[in-house]
């Protein structure tokens, strides 16, 4: 519940800021190419691994390879925000949630 509290104020300080949404797209497993999603939002990491949506979900944008989906668009299901993300990856990648959340917002529209 805290973690859907804090996107769904990330989404409201967005909006309230003017910070351009952006079309996201999912990556295979294996990092290979780009597959529509349908979805608008936020990346909150570099790699755009994860994003907010302009719907207020948190999605984790990586996908099993798949040829139906380079050709229709990749289904991403909103998942529940964890308060740590990346928590269990490898060193100095994880990061909390709010922290995440401050530094993107404080990027405004600079972010790659």
């Amino acid at each position: 519940a805290q973690g859907r509290e804090l996107v769904a104020e990330f989404v409201q300080a967005a909006r309230e800021r003017g910070l351009r949404d952006t079309a996201l797209t999912a990556r295979a497993y294996t990092g290979a190419g780009g597959y529509r999603t349908g979805l608008r939002g936020w990346y909150l990491r570099r790699d755009r691994s994860v994003a907010v949506g302009t719907d207020g979900g948190f999605y984790i944008l990586t996908v099993p390879a798949s040829l139906r989906a380079r050709l229709t668009g990749a289904r991403v299901a909103a998942s529940d925000p964890p308060l740590v993300v990346g928590q269990g990856g490898r060193d100095g990648e994880s990061m909390p949630l709010r922290e995440l959340l401050r530094q993107r917002l404080a990027a405004g529209d600079e972010w790659p």
